[in-house]
């Protein structure tokens, strides 16, 4: 009987002892979070590790009073005030060109020839008019020998004087308009021969040999000469750097034709109208062409610096390595980490120095040669 009675009351006991173990085992594994929780440890590909940092000096970065420097892009334009336009005041049919676009030309020196109907009417009036004054000449001194003799009367004489005065002004005013035609009143010829100007550089050419030249004010320029002794660089300037460039302001101007040398000039305009396109607005600065090397049309980087200057920091340039494109510098982190940190940069100082925009501030502590520590870090 009493075994009987035991085992069903063992087995329920049994049970209840499972279910509050169970009970007791979630409860622990909710609380100690080991049920279903993973370790993330975090990696900043930026922070490296030497083995002996000690190798490694370090710079402090100090602070220079500087002035901003803009860079712009533009081009090479002859000076309107020194470029003169080439035309004829006679029509006709080019018949020989004595030169072409890039040649350096004198002045007076002849450029072209046309076979022109209006010079050749040019000499027809004056010749008329010569006719015309010598037939009046000779009545005047008809009229003057009657007078003398008492065979006409005073109004006569006055006549005849009237005659040959008018006669002289028609052949004045025929000589001149053969000289502006570009004619010599004493050699008679259809042939207009075209001169220049100006001593300068041939910058444009709109004629060929047979071209047809018609009347002043329907044909464009035949030539156009400059003197390339001065030029006009024209430049882009972004409208958020217009307020830091002003006119009088120095510009250092640099060619990829002479990247060893630099041309000074000075800002003479600043357009007031911003191109809507590009947001820029039109800065001529005005520079003396040595040796003519600066030619229409170059490219050219034109550097201007802000008359106000500004607190910022400077690093010798062996504190900053460039990769990938970017500038970089390593800041200590304590023991044996530093960081790679990026950092933009402004234009370089003459005692090897380089302006930092933004990346390091003063007083900021670096590695002082960048591409050794590069170096090192990669060998690891």
């Amino acid at each position: 009987m009493h075994n009987k009675a035991f085992y069903p009351l063992a087995v329920v006991v049994a049970l209840v002892l499972l279910v509050f173990a169970g009970a007791g085992c979630s409860r622990n594994a909710s609380e100690t979070g080991d049920s279903h929780t993973e370790v993330v440890k975090s990696f900043d590909p930026n922070v490296i590790e030497m083995d002996h940092p000690e190798r490694f000096s370090l710079v402090e970065a100090e602070g220079r009073a500087v002035a901003d420097e803009i860079h712009a892009n533009g081009v090479v334009s002859p000076d309107v005030n020194r470029s003169v336009a080439v035309l004829s005041l006679g029509g006709g049919r080019v018949v020989d060109i004595k030169v072409k676009l890039g040649d350096d030309v004198k002045k007076g020196q002849l450029l072209l020839q046309i076979h022109s109907p209006d010079l050749a009417g040019a000499f027809s009036d004056y010749q008329k008019a010569q006719a015309d004054e010598l037939l009046s000449r000779k009545q005047l001194e008809r009229s003057q020998g009657l007078y003398a003799h008492g065979a006409i009367a005073e109004k006569d004489l006055e006549a005849a004087q009237n005659a040959e005065d008018k006669a002289k002004v028609d052949v004045a005013t025929a000589a001149n308009r053969v000289h502006v035609l570009g004619g010599d009143p004493d050699h008679v010829s259809s042939i207009l021969d075209v001169r220049a100007p100006i001593s300068g550089t041939i910058v444009e050419q709109n004629v060929t040999s047979g071209t047809g030249v018609r009347s002043l004010d329907a044909t464009p320029n035949l030539f156009t000469i400059a003197d390339l002794s001065r030029v006009w660089v024209l430049c882009d300037l972004y409208e958020d750097a217009i307020s830091q460039v002003h006119s009088g302001d120095t510009s250092d101007v640099r060619l990829n034709a002479y990247p060893d040398r630099v041309f000074s000039g000075r800002v003479s305009n600043i357009g007031r109208v911003l191109d809507p396109s590009t947001r820029t607005a039109k800065v001529r600065i005005e520079l003396d062409n040595p040796g003519l090397s600066m030619r229409s049309g170059m490219f050219v980087t034109a550097s201007f610096r802000s008359q106000k200057r500004f607190e910022r920091p400077v690093l010798p340039t062996s504190a900053i390595v460039r990769l990938h494109d970017r500038n970089w510098v390593f800041r200590p982190l304590g023991g044996n980490k530093f960081q790679k940190a990026e950092v933009q940069i402004g234009s370089q100082m003459d005692d090897n120095l380089q302006q930092i925009l933004s990346g390091v501030k003063i007083h900021d502590k670096v590695v002082a040669n960048a591409l050794q520590f590069s170096n090192a870090s990669e060998s690891k």
